[in-house]
């Protein structure tokens, strides 16, 4: 899934990152408010991840406005050294889905995400099309009854592809969505990952799955277009 972490604490960040990057999220940064809040409300994220302390607009100020005025209902989960009952109740007013309080075990908090994320929106655990089946809980991939063994970026690309089933996703669309805002869009990292699938997902099989739209980018579908 693809969470934005906003921090002004770069070390405190980078932890936050570096685990949730291991286990195949995608993860951006902010490290004051007003940058954070910009980029809840312009790019799509499954959750947010939001200290409460932040230069330039604080996290209850932020969560505020991206519920009221974006009208945003993007899962968050508020951080905070602080954990007197008024402050979370103050963090909850303000529409978080969660409070940690500072210092946290890294997997506590990814449990959590997992949790705010399934609350805010109804997602399948187990994905089908045609016989292509994904477990998204313990990442397991079977084609035909056979378990194909994919490499994490090639996992969170065929998950945005059988999320968006029989919808044509553009190149840049799957950058946003399984690396990051800051990806170089002109690397050709898509199709390199693309054409790995292909081997692994189609290769074999009666019937090819992950197609090519010319001028537009790919579908992954049972249905091909003609």
């Amino acid at each position: 899934m693809r969470i934005l972490v906003i921090e002004d604490n770069s070390d405190i960040a980078a932890n936050i990152g570096d685990y949730l990057e291991e286990k195949g999220h995608v993860v951006d940064f902010a490290g004051d408010g007003v940058t954070g809040l910009h980029l809840a409300v312009v790019h799509d994220f499954d959750a947010i991840v939001l200290d409460l302390t932040l230069p330039g607009m604080d996290g209850l100020e932020l969560c505020r406005k991206l519920r009221q005025e974006a009208r945003r209902q993007t899962p968050v989960l508020m951080l905070t050294a602080r954990d007197a009952l008024d402050q979370k109740l103050t963090g909850f007013d303000s529409g978080a889905d969660d409070y940690m309080v500072k210092p946290f075990a890294l997997a506590e908090l990814s449990a959590r995400l997992r949790a705010v994320m399934r609350r805010g929106a109804a997602r399948e655990n187990v994905l089908r099309v045609a016989d292509l089946e994904m477990d998204t809980l313990r990442r397991v991939v079977r084609r035909a009854g056979k378990t194909i063994d994919l490499k994490p970026k090639e996992y969170a690309l065929l998950e945005f592809l059988v999320r968006n089933t029989d919808r044509p996703v553009t190149k840049s669309l799957i950058i946003e969505h399984v690396w990051n805002i800051h990806f170089d869009s002109v690397s050709n990292v898509v199709e390199v990952h693309i054409n790995s699938l292909r081997n692994k997902i189609d290769r074999g099989f009666a019937r090819p799955l992950i197609h090519t739209i010319r001028g537009v980018g790919y579908i992954l579908t049972d249905n091909p277009p003609a």
